[in-house]
């Protein structure tokens, strides 16, 4: 497209009248028959005749900005599928497909969406990272013909900006659209005040909304930013909420209700309106039919705008020493820290329905004067009892505290809320936030890892909650008061990215540190040393090896473990009595290599459940001390 149709585009954003946008692409292209497992952007190569058909019922039904079929076409997420050479190859196909349907009298936009975080690695992933990934899609989306881009269905500002700079760099104009959360907040905790006057820096041709819980929900989120910035508004709803009938998403919006709903977003100032998901080409033409050459509502003028709104990231700081965030109880399994040295031991819930064994072991632990009893999470990702219900069972039956452990690998965002306020409401309160072994560690077939959040993500939601909000925002009406902790392998030889995962972990809230297990005396002095500057309570894991096969098996199967060559020949040809004699011989010299070093507490892990080990460590550490 030529510099002057661009700029008729602005014109029209600006001046109107509205410009009516097509519909959802992947739901579209699954009620005609694409399967629901399909690489919906792949079908741009091997199926272009379905990806056209969508493309021209949204032309006949009046749209006049044909969005790419390329939403998730970005490298990282096609190379999950093996396509990740096909990037470029995707995106150019997109745009050519979609401008043979819309001809050169409409607009092509190449849809572009958030890069999504696969896992705890991605999670990492840095702004130069996400340029570069940006940049491919949207060179290619370019090269293939696109006259501006709709960056669509973003959480993240931070991501959306990088993306809007990308768009500047390429000089096509952009249209920014986040998916907001309940109660209008970003996912990373703006509110639509502060998301308007972040994104207006940028100069978007035009921000807005798109997807989330449908068009009335976004009603509200537009007259927000309505009030908030002069620049042009879009708007892409879905169609309500789905229903599943008979293996297949029925979105229930009907186009009249659709249409009207469409009506009010122009008279509140709307320049850009099209649909997301379930919304088809009969919602687009109703859509057309009731605001088709009609201008965009009068806005507020800029002196009825707020000039204070409250937002998640003002009304919670990130916290700086440990009292800011620590429960409100007035004492907790730390209280001695400094004065002798703490104890806290693990136990793996049962993988029935019988507790009694695990009951007897935590009063064996409780009667021993542990600090605590740490309760794992599914470990090594394999069904076990849910441990929250077992911890607050165990906790009122020993009167012993428990950490419980949670993951972020089992539960989506939604379940995490809701289960870390019933845990609250059990009397639970110290919690050991991890991202939890993938799922494909065990052998628990058809189950798949969440990862809606990695273990420092997970920190931040609960650290949310300490302060009364749900990680979007949202007012929990009252305050959890977690203890939160934080795991630390010490165990690679090169630990800088260890320690700047533990520097992430403190400042999203952790207040205490258990490290995977130690095995030989350097390993230890050199973790001291290194977790020094942090100035946090580390509880140093001991779990005894019982045998040649026990100690291979850690090193080899278990995340997060190795076991140093000597360690390994000692245990050699070990089993029985023997073995077990041996490992914890060897577990003692790190005891007492910890003593040495000043070591302020133990995080014991019996192997197999045998806690008559953890008793004789616990005799030994006491003793010492």
């Amino acid at each position: 497209m030529s510099e002057q149709q661009r700029q008729k585009l602005r014109q029209r954003l600006q001046h109107g009248p509205v410009i009516i946008g097509d519909g959802g692409m992947g739901s579209q292209l699954y009620q005609c028959g694409a399967p629901l497992d399909a690489v919906f952007e792949y079908l741009n190569l091997i199926d272009a005749k379905l990806v056209n058909r969508v493309h021209a019922e949204y032309v006949a039904a009046g749209a006049e900005l044909i969005e790419t079929n390329t939403f998730g076409a970005n490298r990282l997420r096609l190379e999950s599928f093996g396509l990740a050479h096909k990037t470029e190859e995707i995106n150019c196909a997109g745009a050519r497909l979609a401008r043979q349907a819309a001809g050169d009298e409409r607009w092509v936009s190449g849809s572009v969406g958030p890069i999504a975080r696969q896992s705890e690695q991605d999670a990492e992933l840095d702004d130069a990272l996400l340029t570069e990934l940006f940049r491919q899609q949207m060179q290619a989306l370019v090269d293939g013909g696109v006259d501006c881009f709709s960056l669509e269905t973003f959480s993240r500002v931070s991501d959306l900006e990088i993306a809007l700079k990308v768009a500047k760099e390429l000089d096509r104009p952009a249209l920014a659209q986040l998916a907001y959360s309940e109660g209008g907040f970003s996912g990373d905790g703006l509110n639509v005040e502060e998301v308007a006057a972040r994104l207006s820096q940028l100069n978007p041709a035009a921000i807005g909304a798109n997807c989330g819980a449908g068009p009335r929900e976004l009603l509200k989120i537009l007259r927000r930013l309505a009030a908030a910035t002069e620049l042009p508004l879009s708007v892409f709803p879905n169609s309500g909420f789905p229903e599943y009938v008979n293996g297949r998403h029925i979105y229930l919006a009907t186009p009249d209700y659709f249409a009207a709903l469409g009506q009010e977003m122009v008279a509140a100032g709307v320049s850009l309106i099209g649909g997301c998901c379930g919304a088809g080409p009969e919602h687009i033409t109703a859509l057309a039919a009731a605001v088709a050459g009609t201008a965009p509502g009068l806005r507020p003028t800029p002196g009825s705008r707020p000039t204070k709104v409250e937002s998640r990231q003002q009304a919670t700081p990130a916290p700086s020493t440990p009292s800011e965030t620590a429960p409100k109880t007035s004492s907790n399994f730390l209280s001695d820290w400094g004065k002798r040295p703490i104890i806290t031991v693990e136990l793996d819930p049962p993988k029935g329905l019988d507790v009694a064994p695990i009951m007897a072991q935590a009063q064996q632990l409780s009667a021993a004067g542990v600090d605590a009893i740490n309760l794992a999470e599914n470990p090594l990702a394999r069904i076990r009892m849910g441990n929250l219900a077992l911890a607050a069972k165990m906790q009122q039956q020993t009167g012993t505290e428990v950490i419980a452990h949670v993951t972020a690998r089992d539960r989506n965002l939604i379940g995490l809320h809701s289960e870390l306020m019933g845990a609250h409401l059990l009397g639970l309160r110290t919690l050991l936030a991890v991202t939890g072994d993938p799922v494909a560690v065990s052998g628990e077939a058809g189950a798949s890892s969440v990862f809606d959040v990695n273990s420092v993500g997970l920190l931040e939601l609960l650290n949310a909650m300490n302060q009364g909000r749900t990680l979007y925002g949202a007012d929990i009406n009252g305050q959890t008061e977690f203890l939160l902790g934080a795991a630390f392998n010490p165990n690679p030889k090169n630990l800088s990215g260890q320690l700047r995962k533990l520097e992430k972990k403190l400042k999203a809230g952790a207040r205490f540190v258990q490290t995977q297990p130690i095995y030989d005396v350097a390993t230890l002095q050199r973790m001291v040393a290194a977790v020094q500057p942090f100035d946090a309570p580390v509880l140093v894991g001991i779990m005894p090896l019982v045998s040649e096969r026990n100690a291979e098996f850690l090193h080899n199967e278990v995340p997060g473990i190795q076991l140093p060559e000597a360690v390994r020949r000692q245990m050699a040809g070990k089993s029985g009595e023997e073995g077990r004699a041996t490992g914890l011989k060897l577990a003692l010299e790190v005891v007492e290599a910890g003593r040495a070093a000043g070591v302020g507490g133990y995080y014991l892990i019996p192997p197999f459940g045998k806690v008559e080990l953890a008793l004789k460590l616990i005799e030994a550490i006491r003793l010492e001390a």
